[in-house]
């Protein structure tokens, strides 16, 4: 049978939250897939240029080697054939270990933690356990959006929160109108925080679960990059009083131990939040494999993988903001993650740019220089030092050719 571009018989059938019949029918394109299409064009312009690839936010490095000889001891054991269902003990009981020698918090392992299929499903769950149509999640922005995209898939709504630099990329609580904060169910924080870098301080937190016991609001906290804290011991949550009273803490096993793509973090805090995710996980998913669980639990277990992976990036932050400061960048080290979160340019030579997706296209296109822009709040470029670099030299190297590269292109700022 011969294909038409007529609509198929279901195109009205699809849901509203899809777009219902105009399903399939816009014309915007997502930044990310902006940035994949100029990549590629930049390659077949330029076969011959290196491209400089800051624009991807993920480890560079693969799974230590311990942690790899794990899974494969696991993966041969009968018992770790089948479904985990909400996850194994062993894996709960190293998450609770690992939080009381990193951060001084006591778990119990049995009702105050539950493992996920990495971080990204815990929020996109989460929202089915507290949101009702009509209530709000509070999400900040720039920021990770699938708790909000959950958010309105259940007919809440979502009230966005500036990270401003005037406000040392905090959220406003205190602005929060009247009628947001008397419908909001959850606060969704992430800290260290992506993409700026800012990581939260005892008093934010403070701020926050007085916040979350004044308006009767859920704090989930993103602690995806916790790991990579630099300016001091990274912080969690739960280590400020009275946070497990108010919320959760959700954990990845990606940025802090190199294993990216191994889909496994854990939610932990209040029992009962603990217990209603995991009713919802059993709904949703049968675990993950049990001999990731296992390899995981190994790597919970070797306080190096973190501190490691931490002096790696913070080396090459440090490269990074030496290189963008002798171009013209405002740049300093961010107190964590592994991007740098730098004030956009607002021309080039005679070329203005409009925000900073404008002067993203211009950088890829022109100079092979691959960084994310983010308009959200200001005109902001996000350069991530996870490109692929085998040695220290190879970094250097790549910092004096992204210095001659930009440095030629006459860069202006506001």
């Amino acid at each position: 049978m011969a294909t038409t571009d007529a609509d198929p018989w279901f195109q009205t059938l699809f849901a509203d939250r899809m777009g219902g019949a105009n399903y399939g029918k816009g014309t915007e394109i997502y930044k990310f897939e902006k940035i994949k299409r100029a990549k590629r064009a930049a390659l077949a312009a330029y076969p011959d240029r290196q491209l400089l690839d800051f624009g991807i936010g993920e480890n560079d490095d693969m799974a230590p080697a311990q942690v790899r000889e794990a899974l494969k001891r696991e993966v041969d054991r009968l018992e770790n054939r089948g479904y985990a269902d909400n996850g194994i003990q062993a894996y709960k009981d190293a998450v609770a270990e690992f939080m009381q020698r990193e951060f001084q918090v006591s778990l119990n392992p049995t009702t105050e933690i539950v493992h996920a299929i990495g971080s990204k499903p815990a929020y996109a769950m989460m929202p089915a356990v507290f949101v009702n149509p009509g209530d709000v999640t509070l999400m900040t922005v720039p920021g990770y959006p699938v708790a909000g995209t959950h958010t309105r898939y259940y007919g809440g709504e979502v009230h966005r929160l500036p990270l401003l630099a005037e406000n040392g990329f905090f959220p406003d609580l205190k602005g929060i109108p009247a009628d947001i904060r008397k419908r909001a169910k959850l606060l969704v924080l992430n800290y260290p925080n992506s993409p700026t870098g800012k990581v939260a301080t005892r008093d934010f937190y403070k701020q926050a679960i007085e916040f979350a016991h004044e308006n009767q609001v859920i704090i989930v906290q993103d602690a995806a990059h916790i790991m990579l804290s630099y300016d001091d011991q990274p912080l969690s949550f739960l280590q400020v009083d009275g946070a497990k009273d108010v919320g959760v803490e959700v954990h990845s096993m990606s940025k802090g131990f190199n294993m990216i793509g191994w889909r496994l973090g854990w939610v932990c805090g209040h029992a009962k939040i603990v217990q209603a995710f995991a009713d919802v996980k059993d709904n949703s998913d049968s675990g993950q494999f049990m001999a990731i669980q296992h390899a995981a639990a190994a790597a919970l277990r070797d306080p190096q993988i973190p501190l490691q992976v931490r002096a790696k990036y913070k080396r090459r932050l440090a490269k990074l903001v030496a290189a963008l400061k002798q171009v013209g960048f405002e740049a300093s080290m961010p107190g964590g993650t592994y991007f740098l979160y730098v004030k956009s340019p607002v021309a080039a030579g005679d070329r203005s740019f409009a925000n900073a997706e404008a002067a993203s296209q211009f950088l890829i296109t022109e100079q092979s220089v691959c960084c994310v822009p983010w308009d959200d709040a200001g005109p902001f470029l996000r350069f991530s030092v996870t490109y692929m670099a085998a040695t220290e030299a190879e970094e250097d190297a790549l910092m004096a050719e992204t210095v001659s590269r930009l440095g030629k292109l006459q860069l202006r700022f506001a």
